[in-house]
């Protein structure tokens, strides 16, 4: 057996319907009890004139007997001759579900026990809920006290079929139904001569059955940046990519990709601090990273590798969150969602289901209560990188604050199509097959001192976008630096000639398209467009990956605020106002000596 395979598993039932009974047999039944602790507690039992029941294993291992209920989360082991099991039971819903969620328990799979002879209850329905918003797939629902219905075959298969409907309907496809007496150990750890019309496996070997998620470095990789560092003493040029990798594995020489910008290089050095320079480096560890094509990428990205599985982008997302907030989770307030580096403001789009942790009944309510977990469609103010949680935890995981305080975890389920979904794969398959030339970009940000820049002015019709924005262009040029002015209107007589006005989204898209490829070119790009809502800034972000893209909004911002980097008062001087922008540009370095 590989010691090192260890498989988490939740076992989650109604009241009395069996489940510490289950674990005290597979306990005894695997050998894994302390040396005479069955005898003793037997015995026990003989002396307090009580008849003898598994479920005791189980409580006096927590010295609980005394109790005759489970009073807390029971953590056992036990193992096959293939792995070995922590057993999770968990009659603590707000406990379980808060741990779930956060990351701190992590079941893997799940058994679930029904009672053959009360059949299935709301609470086998809840459970199954339950199991299905934690993202739990690998399901095997136990049919338990066989005995009870003299092992009624007629029994197990009417409750397999209706919950196999129920179970379809919220999204999870049993691995197996099992017929089993755990008080006399039917079916439990080997197949019973009682039940000599189930052909299907006994629970252990359903539970061996399962599949294991793969080690860390066995998954796609995954490093969240943590920060780019610049070092320029003793004629140190690099520019160091930090940040932890929580999955897979990579080497020098491996070609990345940065989500959500899109952008690619080369692994050149991979560096430790205060270790030798290595070529290789794996899940668990903090590197930092050169690039042979030096790109600028911030912190927030998700870097993977180029032949690995992609993680999804989107700004669209369905989660399931375990509220602890102060005040009830609603779709009025603004949010901010952090997962892995990524911080980013984040709107409750809807409410789709509520589960109250307590006594898990789900209903359909306009806030959150703490303690509660809520089906809920988030929109973040940009889109974000992130892996649905079923598949990799640790990107599929994050918080929610609530002001300044931690209010909230979620479990990424379901990526949703947002509006630049296409635009997103059109820039991808773009950026595939784009042709470089000789000079990098590195190049040309060192030899003009600025980053490749879209300073897009926006704001209502009427409003004076075009002249500030011309007052830059002209300051920037008088500095020395490559700048130039690109205003829709040029687009739209030109490239778009052939396209009415109607279409919006092409002449957008066509717009963000001819900046991008000045921003290719290194120059630092001043454009104009009126009426651009939030959408429409979020395109132009997609579209331009050759450089970074700063809003800056005239007037009243009108529902864009949250998109803008900065606001103009339309009524101050334009002079001052292209001063305002000129230094806005410098302190977020995409002009440097200046």
């Amino acid at each position: 057996m590989n010691e090192r395979e260890q498989m988490n598993i939740v076992i989650v039932g109604h009241v009395d319907h069996g489940k510490s009974t289950l674990i005290g047999r597979l306990l005894a039944d695997t050998d894994v009890l302390p040396d005479g602790k069955l005898e003793q507690i037997k015995e026990h039992c003989r002396k307090n004139s009580r008849e003898f029941e598994y479920a005791f294993l189980l409580d006096a291992l927590k010295d609980e007997q005394s109790q005759g209920i489970t009073i807390d989360s029971a953590r056992c082991f036990f193992k096959s001759d293939k792995r070995r099991y922590l057993l999770i039971d968990a009659p603590g819903h707000i406990e379980f579900l808060k741990n779930m969620i956060s990351g701190a328990a992590r079941a893997e799979s799940a058994l679930l026990l029904i009672d053959a002879q009360e059949g299935i209850q709301e609470n086998s329905k809840r459970h199954g809920y339950m199991l299905s918003m934690l993202g739990i797939k690998q399901v095997a629902v136990c049919v338990n006290k066989m005995d009870l219905v003299k092992y009624d075959k007629k029994v197990f298969s009417a409750i397999e079929t209706e919950y196999t409907k129920f179970l379809s309907d919220i999204g999870i496809t049993p691995q197996a139904f099992i017929p089993v007496s755990a008080r006399e150990g039917d079916n439990i750890a080997s197949s019973s001569k009682n039940l000599s019309w189930f052909t299907g496996k006994h629970v252990l070997e359903v539970l061996d059955s399962f599949a294991k998620e793969p080690l860390p470095e066995e998954k796609p990789l995954r490093m969240p940046i943590q920060g780019v560092y610049k070092f320029t003493k003793k004629g140190d040029d690099r520019r160091l990519i930090a940040g932890r990798i929580e999955s897979g594995t990579l080497n020098v020489g491996d070609e990345v990709v940065f989500l959500p910008s899109n952008k690619r290089s080369i692994i050149k050095s991979i560096e430790e601090f205060n270790a030798p320079t290595s070529s290789f480096a794996k899940a668990g560890q903090s590197v930092s990273l050169t690039l042979q094509e030096q790109i600028y990428v911030n912190r927030g990205e998700l870097m993977t590798r180029k032949e690995d599985v992609l993680p999804q982008v989107s700004s669209l997302l369905r989660a399931n969150i375990f509220w602890m907030g102060k005040t009830p989770l609603s779709t009025d307030k603004r949010y901010k969602l952090k997962l892995g580096t990524t911080s980013v403001p984040v709107m409750i789009k809807s409410i789709e289901s509520v589960l109250d942790a307590s006594n898990l009944d789900a209903a359909k309510k306009a806030h959150v209560e703490r303690h509660e977990v809520a089906e809920c469609i988030l929109e973040c103010q940009q889109p974000i990188a992130f892996d649905l949680s079923a598949e990799l935890a640790s990107t599929g995981r994050f918080v929610l604050v609530d002001e300044f305080d931690i209010a909230g975890g979620g479990i990424i389920a379901q990526a949703l199509d947002d509006k630049q979904k296409k635009a997103r794969a059109q820039v991808f398959l773009r950026e595939q097959k784009w042709e470089k030339g000789h000079v990098s970009m590195k190049d040309r940000a060192e030899k003009y001192s600025q980053l490749p820049t879209l300073l897009l002015l926006t704001g209502k019709t009427g409003v004076d976008k075009k002249s500030i924005a011309k007052l830059v262009e002209k300051k920037l040029f008088d500095a020395g630096r490559k700048s130039y002015f690109l205003g829709i209107g040029n687009i739209l007589r030109g490239i778009d000639a052939d396209i009415t006005k109607t279409e919006r989204d092409e002449h957008v898209r066509r717009f963000g398209e001819v900046a991008n490829l000045l921003l290719d070119a290194g120059l630092l790009v001043v454009g104009t467009a009126s009426d651009l809502d939030v959408d429409d800034l979020r395109l132009l972000q997609t579209i331009n990956k050759r450089g970074e893209t700063y809003i800056v909004h005239v007037g009243d911002p009108d529902g864009t605020h949250d998109v803008a980097h900065l606001l103009l008062d339309a009524a101050d001087d334009h002079e001052v106002n292209a001063l305002k922008v000129i230094e806005q540009l410098k302190l977020k370095n995409y002009i440097f000596n200046l």
